[in-house]
């Protein structure tokens, strides 16, 4: 945890400072004032879109209230019309940025040892310690904004339950900063993708930004004796390491970090990049937006050199990127030769998820044509 600036404002009796603390990299606001219980849902709502944020000094829950009657009155000014996939994305986009702005701007103080001094005020302190860690700042009082702290205390609560993956026959805890595998058709996805042959050979298996751990996990079970498991955040292998010891598996995988692929060769090399090619908002996307498709150019061109003979590569890739008329299926498959890649098969599954039948959603369309697939890549 480190400060990355401070949040300046008044108070009757002189100029006040404390650190500020955004989980997302958000500078601190310019303005801000004090709000408590009195204030008024439209006065706020005009605060915020003059881009004044409050110092919450009430009760918590009406801090909550508040922020969700902000989000109401953000959200009923609806999306602009867009004439194409791609601007509708890119409109949808602009909209989420500048939502996120409106409500990061109701902020609370957090004292020494992570106690929030409002009343009725949860205890987030483990949420707060699983996201910052222990440290000598910790002991100093700092602000935060209530939206960013909810999405702490909710990783907390993801990671304290867990997430079923019925695949595996186990739950997977997310912890905070790393993708948590709600979206269980890419883990189905590997669990029915038939194994290559060479592994009789050579059983050892690549598993390319493992992320939460859970496809090395699956990978294990499926009977792979050996699985090398990178990935570029401490973060994640921090998480994949929890998972993998909650299942007993840590004998069998080898955690390394690293900016895609290990040293040396496997039978089995998998990936689930980040599925749409555009730049993350925060850190906290990077699961999600890849830049330039940089991971996924990565993968393919460094994939040859690192199968074993008659190996395979496993893409795991949704096709919403082509839906959005962010990337086609052409370029896609063109990057397969341009590596020296051949398609061996495809397998394909809808998603699942409730985003795919929200019919309110301004990306819905191209949600319900969407498409994920485990492409089966070998050395031409």
């Amino acid at each position: 945890m480190r400060a990355s600036a401070l949040l300046h404002w008044q108070e009757p009796d002189g100029p006040r400072s404390t650190p500020w603390f955004s989980p997302a990299g958000h500078p601190p606001p310019k303005r801000v004032v004090i709000g408590d219980d009195t204030l008024k849902a439209d006065i706020a709502y005009r605060l915020a879109c003059e881009g004044t944020a409050i110092l919450w000094r009430g009760d918590y829950h009406n801090a909550r209230q508040l922020l969700q009657a902000l989000a109401r009155r953000v959200d009923r000014k609806g999306h602009q019309k867009s004439t194409t996939p791609r601007e509708a994305f890119h409109l949808y986009r602009m909209a989420q940025a500048q939502r996120a702005t409106m409500l990061n701007r109701v902020l609370v103080p957090v004292d020494s040892g992570y106690r929030i001094p409002l009343r009725r005020a949860p205890d987030v302190a483990a949420a707060c310690t699983e996201a910052f860690g222990t440290t000598t700042e910790h002991a100093q009082p700092f602000a935060i904004s209530l939206r960013e702290l909810q999405g702490l205390i909710g990783a907390h609560e993801w990671r304290r339950k867990g997430v079923t993956i019925p695949a595996l026959g186990a739950r997977i805890h997310p912890h905070y900063g790393v993708f948590s595998p709600v979206r269980g058709e890419y883990v189905d996805l590997v669990a029915r993708a038939p194994l290559p042959a060479t592994l009789m050979n050579d059983n050892r298996a690549f598993d390319i930004g493992t992320g939460s751990g859970v496809l090395a996990a699956l990978l294990v079970q499926r009977g792979i004796e050996k699985v090398v498991a990178t990935d570029q955040e401490p973060r994640a292998l921090a998480c994949a390491a929890d998972n993998l010891a909650r299942l007993g598996m840590t004998n069998r995988v080898e955690l390394l970090r690293a900016d895609l692929f290990p040293p040396d060769r496997a039978a089995l090399v998998i990936c689930n990049p980040p599925w749409i090619p555009a730049r993350p908002g925060s850190p906290l996307e990077h699961a999600i937006y890849d830049p330039e498709s940089r991971m996924l150019r990565g993968f393919l061109a460094g994939l040859r050199n690192h199968l074993s003979p008659h190996g395979e590569g496993w893409l795991i890739l949704s096709d919403l990127a082509e839906h959005l008329e962010l990337r086609s299926r052409t370029t896609l498959l063109a990057m397969f030769a341009e590596n020296g890649l051949q398609l061996i098969d495809r397998l394909d599954i809808r998603p699942r998820h409730a985003r795919a039948r929200d019919a309110s959603d301004p990306l819905h369309m191209a949600r319900t044509r969407e498409i994920t697939s485990l492409w089966r890549l070998g050395s031409a």
